[in-house]
């Protein structure tokens, strides 16, 4: 008599765990588990004989049908654009001629988009290591993918059910190869092949949520800062056109100060030349002899003045504003005062790798003495703060004020490029914006360390 071959059918505990785990939720995203090898592997016959004239009809209409998709979620963007523009020219013109209801406004939307693009930032950094880890299982299951079907083929003739389709989803992998564990005391070979790979399908699923929520969170913020900025460039050119209405001839000036930059090699030479020979800029080096409320006698400046946002001289003033000042940009910081330039000399200010499109503001209250390209560094903002202090910033794709402009801390004043302007840094090879930053004392440059603010709560606002 032949005896019985076993066949054993799964235990309770493996049918009440399978059944549990199919309740998982499931993820954002399906994604390939194996390789575009598996895909292949996996294409049916049918399709592969496939009338070519059949497939042609059925892409050419898929084309049609996605292109009318297409149109309409451009015709739905342009509409939506539209009616933001004209919303934001009621919301403007509401504000009238109130001065300080528009800095404020400016002030604000600035710290908005500033804000958004730390968090950008942010989220960038944290999906770099988790999609690297993505694609180091996916590496790994792709080279064992022999394995996985040995292992899931051995579970199909263990339990008689059909083997999940690899292609679909982890999640459903990982349910079989669970069953398969449950099953080890009948077929003890697969369990510790299977441990492996249900442990790297379960790191792939929880990957694979948290990466499509983070994606998520950082569409809603790239979304945002879309509309912050469209916000901040309809504020920005009100102020300007506001301004331009005050100084009648800011066009001439401005011609002028780019011609006057073209006689003079310094950027010392540069600010005695403007602020002796173009008007609007010797009126602001004028006005700044209001150097702003110095440090009390316990030597903490008082920032009650920053809050007001009609002020036309600095709240603080610059000497007393140590540790207090915010960076102009959000960046990192690639080259620090007294190191070295890579020409033999050393740094007279810091330069700060930025975001391309980066909003730059003031870091402290100011006259702009000079806004123009000048020698090698590219587009060149000018600031003077009073008591003897200037603060020079370089390397800009777009400056938004004028010569002769009062400008307050925080308040918006240029954008970054796309890629480097300063010279100095172009020679470094740098791959993205740099923003370089000088502060001089009485034409000296000096240590901006001790002005910028250690922590995020300790910076000064408008």
């Amino acid at each position: 008599m032949q005896p019985t071959r076993n066949n054993p059918r799964p235990c309770a505990a493996a049918r009440g765990d399978a059944h549990s785990f199919a309740r998982t939720p499931v993820s954002l995203a399906s994604i390939i588990l194996i390789s575009a090898g598996f895909a292949s592997a996996g294409l049916s016959a049918s399709a592969q004989v496939a009338d070519p004239a059949q497939q042609a009809a059925t892409a050419s209409a898929d084309a049609i049908k996605q292109r009318e998709q297409e149109l309409e979620a451009t015709k739905a963007q342009q509409k939506n654009s539209a009616e933001v523009q004209q919303q934001l020219k009621a919301e403007i013109a509401a504000i009238g001629q109130d001065r300080s209801k528009l800095n404020g406004q400016l002030i604000d939307v600035a710290a908005q988009v500033r804000t958004v693009e730390t968090r950008i930032g942010d989220a960038e950094a944290r999906l770099r290591p988790l999609d690297a880890r993505e694609q180091q299982i996916r590496g790994s299951l792709d080279s064992r993918r022999s394995e996985v079907v040995e292992v899931l083929a051995a579970l199909q003739r263990a339990g008689r059910r059909t083997p999940p389709a690899l292609l679909v989803r982890p999640e459903d992998a990982l349910q079989s190869l669970r069953t398969a564990i449950l099953l080890g005391s009948v077929v003890p070979e697969l369990r510790s092949r299977a441990e492996a790979l249900a442990r790297d399908l379960s790191e792939l699923v929880a990957l694979r949520k948290t990466i499509g929520a983070e994606r998520d969170r950082l569409a809603g913020d790239r979304d945002k800062l879309t509309e912050d900025q469209t916000r901040l460039a309809a504020l920005v050119d009100e102020r300007q056109r506001k301004q331009s209405e005050a100084e009648k001839d800011l066009a001439t000036e401005g011609a002028r100060a780019v011609a006057l930059s073209k006689q003079v090699d310094s950027l010392q030479g540069l600010i005695s030349k403007m602020e002796q020979d173009l008007k609007s800029a010797a009126k602001a080096a004028a006005a700044a002899t209001m150097q702003g409320t110095p440090a009390t006698a316990d030597g903490k400046p008082n920032v009650g003045g920053l809050k007001n946002p009609s002020r036309l001289s600095p709240a603080i003033a610059f000497a007393s504003a140590k540790g207090l000042l915010a960076l102009p940009v959000n960046g990192v910081k690639i080259r620090e005062f007294g190191g070295s330039d890579g020409a033999g000399g050393v740094e007279k200010g810091i330069s700060l790798a930025t975001r391309p499109g980066a909003q730059v503001t003031t870091p402290c209250d100011g006259w702009v003495v000079y806004a123009g390209p000048f020698r090698s560094y590219g587009q060149l903002l000018i600031l003077n703060a009073g008591g003897g202090y200037h603060v020079l910033i370089a390397g800009m794709g777009r400056i938004s004020v004028n010569i002769g402009q009062f400008v307050l801390t925080g308040e918006p004043v240029a954008t970054m490029g796309t890629t480097s302007q300063v010279a100095s840094i172009l020679a470094a090879n740098a791959s993205q914006p740099v923003l370089y930053i000088e502060f001089r004392k009485d034409g000296t440059p000096i240590d901006p360390g001790p002005w910028w603010a250690a922590k995020e709560g300790e910076k000064v606002r408008g």
